[in-house]
Order: C-alpha cells, then sequence, then structure tokens
C-alpha cells in the first residue's frame, strides 16, 4: 500500500534568510521522499504563506494545504502524520489526532510535551486509541551513536558503570541524550534523581523555559549511574557524551574524532563513523557534485531526486526505519513514546529535585512542569526579576 502523509507545522521555508529556527517539517520530508511507499499529500500550518511554500516545495496539490490541522485530517484520508510544531502545543494536537480516528500513526518532535502530564496523557491516549506515537529521538540513527552502542554491547569496555553528558540544556537538547543513556543501558528502570540549577537569566527555547545551568546525577536500578552538566559548564565533560565501563572508556565527540574508545592502560583509538560526525554526516565528492547538477533539473523533480540520492540524515533514517517499518512489520518502533517518556522523566525528575532541594525517587508523581512552575512563583528569579 502507499502511505499517505501529512504535516502538522511546516515553519518557514529554510531557505529563506529571515527563517527563524529549524523549520523541521523540511527535514522530516526526506526521511518519507526516501520510501517508495509513502507519498506527501498535505500539510497545515497556522501560517498559510508557510503551508503553501511548504506545498510548493513537495508537490501538495493546493487543494491539501490548510491553516487547521483538523479540517485536513477529516479531509485528506492520511496515514501517517508528522508534528513539527513547538513543544507547548504537542499534547494538544497529538491528542486531537489520537482521537480523530483517523491515522495510523504520528511521529512527534522532541520533547515531548511542556509537562509531564501531558506527556503521559499522550503516551496512553495514543495506545488506547491504537495509534503508534515516535517521538523524534534521531540520534540513535548517527554512526558515532549506534557504533557506540556496538562497542558497548561487544564488551569492549567491560561491564558498563557510568554515563556522562554535556551540552546546552537538560530539556532541548538533553532529551536526545537521556534517551540515548536509557538506550545504551537497555531500558533499565532509574531509581532516583538529585540535580541543581541555574537560573538567573531567562532562557526560552521556542517557548519553554531551559535552564542557564544544571548538574544532574542519577542511578538505575542495575547500579549504572549518569552525570550531566549543562549550559555554562558544559565542557565539565571530556567530550560530547562518555560511555565508562570496567575496563576503558568509549567517547563521543573529542580530539580523537567522533568516536574513540580507550581500553584501561592503552591510548585512545579512533572508530571510523564513516562520514558521520557527531550532528550529522559530512559530503563527498559524488555530493559535491550532485549539488552542482541536481539544480539544473526542474522544479519537483529535482527535490525528489535530491531527496533520493542526498546522504541520509540521522533523521532521515530514523524515519525510513522506524516510523513506516514498523506499520507493515507489526512491530514496536526503536522510537516508540514509552522510551521517550522515560527519558523525559529523567528531565522533570531532575527539575523537581531542585523544587524540593532533594533526592526524587522515580516513579515521578508530578504532572506539571517543574521548573516553569519555580519561575512563576518567583522560587528561581530572572534577571529582570
Amino acid at each position: 500500500m502507499t502511505y499517505r502523509i501529512g504535516f502538522i507545522g511546516t515553519g518557514p521555508d529554510p531557505d529563506d534568510p529571515d527563517t527563524d529556527g529549524y523549520a523541521m517539517a523540511y527535514r522530516h520530508a526526506p526521511g518519507y521522499n526516501r520510501l517508495d511507499d509513502c507519498e506527501i499529500v498535505a500539510c497545515a500550518d497556522i501560517v498559510e504563506e508557510n503551508a503553501r511554500a511548504f506545498a510548493a516545495r513537495h508537490g501538495i496539490d493546493a487543494r491539501h494545504v490548510y491553516t487547521d490541522y483538523r479540517e485536513m485530517l477529516e479531509r485528506a484520508n492520511l496515514d501517517v502524520v508528522s508534528v513539527c510544531t513547538p513543544p507547548s502545543t504537542h499534547a494538544d494536537i497529538v491528542l486531537g489526532v489520537a482521537e480523530s480516528g483517523t491515522v495510523r500513526a504520528i511521529h512527534c518532535e522532541k520533547p515531548i510535551a511542556d509537562t509531564f502530564g501531558e506527556a503521559r496523557e499522550m503516551v496512553q491516549t495514543c495506545e488506547t486509541a491504537g495509534v503508534q506515537l515516535t517521538i523524534n529521538h534521531q540520534y540513535r540513527f548517527g554512526k558515532p551513536y549506534a557504533k557506540a552502542k556496538e562497542l558497548l554491547d561487544a564488551g569492549e569496555i567491560g561491564e558498563l558503570r557510568r554515563f556522562e553528558f554535556g551540552h546546552s540544556s537538560l530539556f532541548d537538547t538533553g532529551s536526545h541524550f537521556f534517551d540515548l543513556c536509557n538506550w545504551y543501558n537497555d531500558g533499565a528502570s532509574v531509581e532516583w534523581v538529585l540535580a541543581a540549577l541555574e537560573y538567573s537569566e531567562e532562557n526560552l527555547m521556542f517557548g519553554t523555559h531551559n535552564e542557564n545551568q544544571a548538574l544532574a546525577q542519577w542511578r538505575y536500578d542495575n547500579g549504572v549511574y549518569g552525570l550531566a552538566s549543562t549550559g555554562d559548564g558544559d565542557e565539565f565533560v571530556d567530550g560530547l557524551f562518555r560511555i565508562v565501563g570496567t575496563a576503558g572508556e568509549i567517547r563521543i565527540g573529542g580530539e580523537d574524532g567522533p568516536l574513540a574508545v580507550r581500553r584501561d592502560g592503552e591510548s585512545w583509538r579512533t572508530v571510523s563513523t564513516g562520514r558521520d560526525g557527531i550532528w550529522s554526516q559530512g559530503t563527498g565528492r559524488v555530493d559535491r557534485l550532485l549539488r552542482r547538477v541536481l539544480p539544473l533539473v526542474p522544479g519537483r523533480l529535482g527535490d525528489a531526486l535530491w531527496d533520493r540520492l542526498e546522504p541520509t540524515t540521522f533523521l532521515e533514517r530514523a524515519i525510513e526505519r522506524e516510523v513506516v517499518g514498523p506499520l507493515d512489520e507489526d512491530r514496536v518502533s526503536e522510537l516508540d513514546a514509552r522510551s521517550a517518556l522515560a527519558a523525559h522523566e529523567l528531565i522533570f525528575a531532575c527539575w523537581e529535585s531542585v523544587r524540593r532541594r532533594g533526592r526524587v525517587e522515580l516513579p515521578l508523581d508530578v504532572t506539571d512542569n517543574p521548573l516553569e512552575s519555580m519561575v512563576e512563583s518567583g522560587d528561581l528569579l530572572t534577571a529582570e526579576q
């Protein structure tokens, strides 16, 4: 069968120099275009100009360009919907799509939602409705991250002992790395979380609060620990992500390249990840030739050829393998929202630890966004306050 794909939230054309944001719909679309059994047929955006630009780029009939996603669901006969709007809108949209009974699958951008309660409701509602909900944690499909798991599972560094990561925030970017920690630890349950953070200046990312700096520690029920340092303290971690074992360690991002491994008593050894870096794939001579030739191919045909021939990004691999594939194969997706919810539980538990000024035992029993609540109550003062 051919899966009919629709988009909610196109954003502005990323080729527009005034574009603000990542325009994630334009990043999702090539993943579907690479699949013979997928056709992008509809899109909705509250800014009509944005929806029409996306439709023109992807060959969508003007009859299926909408400003109200509910109308799109009623009229476009969709199988899969990609939700590419800001996090604060995810819950209302995903719940609306699931409860409409019109689609088989929803692929939603991360973070799942602004509050832990909304995130849980999204997962539970989709499960009840029989709708596959996946969350876009695409780093699992980058070679530095996937090969790190292969090395770990092969016993290259002995038994797993600890994760460390350093990045800009716990929520917006950290959701990827909490997800990786859980994945590397084969979905083990977290026992407790202890965290501290600093929020002296308002830090809104796509409308949602993120700390200026944080330090977090957590422990899994199999004895493995995690450590995260964000914002001004992200360089505390040596590299972007470290996996420490009883006989060595693996480092993703550092002076030895995208991926390196060191056995105890030995020097660091760079592990080949092909053209993949820590953020995306690189380009070779063939890719550079395509970039010169394909603009000469007219209109939509050139865009479609580019989507097919360009080296795949992490995100495109995620969509190719784990959004449509599970529908054909009747299996649980590797990007299943339950696994994403576990990563987000860690994030909200970090913020709840700050609110309680102590260690938080899991499972987490809050429904709000602790950081947002603390900012609004004045417990965390911004520079303006």
